[in-house]
C-alpha cells in the first residue's frame, strides 16, 4: 500500500495529469456531443458551464481512479 501523500504525488505528476487529460478529452467530447449535439448542429447557444463540467468530471474520475489504484497497491 502506498502512503496517501505519495499516491497524490504520483496521481498529479505530469504523467498522471496527461493520462487524466486524455481521458477527459475523449470522454468529455463524447458526452458533449450527446448532451449538446442538437445545439451544436443547429448553431444554437451552448451552455458553457455544462461544457466545463462535462470535461471536469471525467478528469476527476480518472484522477481518483489513479489515486485509488495506487493506494490499493
Amino acid at each position: 500500500m502506498v502512503a496517501p501523500r505519495e499516491a497524490l504525488r504520483r496521481t498529479f505528476s505530469p504523467q498522471g495529469i496527461r493520462r487524466a487529460l486524455a481521458v477527459a478529452l475523449i470522454v468529455g467530447t463524447a458526452l458533449n456531443a450527446i448532451n449538446q449535439g442538437d445545439a451544436l448542429l443547429r448553431a444554437q447557444p451552448l451552455v458553457w458551464w455544462k461544457i466545463l463540467l462535462t470535461y471536469f468530471v471525467p478528469f476527476a474520475v480518472a484522477s481518483y481512479g489513479s489515486y485509488a489504484a495506487l493506494r490499493a497497491s
